[in-house]
């Protein structure tokens, strides 16, 4: 962090977003702050836990129990270090606690962020990849119970559950996400909230889940059909397959976030659907389910190796319903290396 401190001209950083703080710190718990310095490097958190941060902190940090208030500690840190420019989150950080920050802190200047500590995230480790891959084999495992499962009469919040059932029994800590199961017509909104309604012949089901591994997460979403599909449901289905495979054949490293996009945006429209797929191709996936990079129409970002991404084109007819196949898999020097595993060809549930 010496690099990043004398890069942005600063004195110290405050780092209060979770997902930050391990990455920088190593601590798991969330709760607290990070306080980094040319002299130092603290994890400041209470007494829940401290034996936690001792036993998870990265080479170099110390833990310092936060009882005498975090705002007394840091005060007393930055006078000692002399720290009159302090790098803050504002992404992340309320105004209210921006306000306590700089008023019982007696920061100087406090200067925004922005994104800079999350895009150091962007790349990641063999480590990182390792639990990833878990955890979207855990979300695999998941899906191949799941086809036993399905049939008319299952509700959709039943299937929700069936699946982070799963997951758990399979080695995951907890959910990357909230599940989205939608049938039937209700499959035509990309961000669901799985209901009461039972599954029936003909449906649509759209199902995008994820779990949590050693603290990263997974990310993928099929879509079958209950009973036969129809032809509207063939051709619908494979114009999003087509679009998905064609953008995964062009990824590798040193593409821009948007030309990835526009490759499946423009399969999509030229098919006649352009209007029913709304949102971006993908995301970047770590600690958090949504990070940095992305694949889409608005971002001009070079995509790095070893950036971990998502690649999730949809079409959603409103009254129809909706179809989206989704894998995740890291981005290398020559291509993209998929960790999803899933049969990607419709299937249909008898």
């Amino acid at each position: 962090m010496e690099n990043f401190l004398k890069d942005k001209n600063l004195d110290a950083i405050v780092v209060s977003d979770p997902y930050n703080m391990r990455h920088i710190s190593g601590f798991r718990g969330g709760e607290g702050y990070v306080y980094i310095s040319k002299n130092r490097k603290v994890i400041i958190t209470d007494s829940r836990y401290t034996e936690a941060a001792d036993n998870e902190k990265n080479e170099g940090f110390v833990v310092v129990d936060s009882r005498r208030s975090d705002t007394d500690i840091l005060k007393e840190f930055a006078a000692s270090d002399k720290a009159e420019n302090v790098g803050f989150e504002d992404l992340f950080v309320t105004y209210s606690d921006y306000t306590s920050l700089k008023e019982k802190c007696g920061f100087r200047n406090m200067v925004p962020l922005g994104d800079s500590l999350n895009r150091r995230r962007s790349i990641k480790t063999p480590e990182e990849l390792e639990y990833l891959k878990k955890a979207e084999a855990i979300g695999d495992r998941a899906f191949e119970c799941v086809l036993e499962y399905l049939k008319p009469g299952v509700t959709e919040l039943e299937v929700a559950a069936y699946l982070e059932y799963t997951m758990k029994l399979n080695g995951a800590s907890g959910l990357g996400f909230e599940t989205i199961v939608a049938s039937g017509p209700n499959s035509s909104m990309p961000h669901a909230v799985p209901g009461n309604r039972k599954l029936q012949n003909g449906d649509f089901v759209t199902m995008d889940f994820g779990c949590n591994y050693e603290g990263y997460c997974s990310d993928m979403t099929r879509t079958v059909v209950i009973g036969k599909a129809g032809d509207k449901q063939k051709e619908i289905y494979n114009v999003v397959l087509e679009a998905q495979l064609a953008a995964i054949d062009a990824i590798k490293a040193g593409v821009i976030g948007c030309d990835i996009h526009n490759i499946s945006a423009d399969i999509i429209a030229k098919a006649g659907y352009g209007e029913y797929f709304g949102h971006g191709l993908g995301h970047s996936v770590g600690l958090f389910i949504h990070e940095v990079p992305a694949f889409s129409p608005r971002v001009k970002d070079v995509i790095p190796e070893g950036a971990v991404i998502t690649v999730e084109p949809g079409i959603y007819i409103p009254g129809f319903g909706g179809v989206r196949i989704e894998d995740m898999g890291a981005v290398t020097k020559d291509g993209y290396d998929n960790f999803t595993h899933s049969p990607k060809e419709l299937i249909e549930i008898f």
